[in-house]
């Protein structure tokens, strides 16, 4: 990760290493300080010439609450983005959908963030 726009945002390169094969992605977030907003891009190296629809949201009492509405699969789903247990050294990001408007929520991603020494 690497910060951008004199602090107002960072950018990130991924290696993703899945059952079905690794590949590269890249998170691209901006920050608004007149809304106090957060604007999150995902670009998937299997895609390149696509970049997702922004999640926006923001942190409230150490927690970062991101949402959009999205389709997967051929059905609408809303998507959330949750950041916790954010410290100096880690963090934990979840990714879930929900088919209802955000009634009720399947997690279907986790992953625990290390810093590295």
């Amino acid at each position: 990760m690497r910060p951008i726009l004199g602090g107002l945002g960072n950018v990130d390169d991924n290696a993703i290493e899945l059952p079905g094969g690794a590949y590269r992605a890249a998170t691209l977030r901006t920050f608004d300080p007149a809304t106090r907003q957060w604007s999150i891009w995902w670009i998937d190296g299997r895609n390149p010439a696509t970049i997702d629809i922004p999640m926006r949201g923001a942190f409230e009492a150490g927690v970062g609450t991101f949402l959009c509405e999205d389709v997967f699969d051929g059905r609408d789903i809303q998507v959330r983005f949750l950041w916790s247990r954010i410290t100096e050294k880690s963090a934990r990001w979840e990714q879930a959908f929900s088919p209802d408007g955000g009634k009720t929520w399947e997690t279907n991603w986790i992953m625990d963030f290390a810093r590295q020494v």
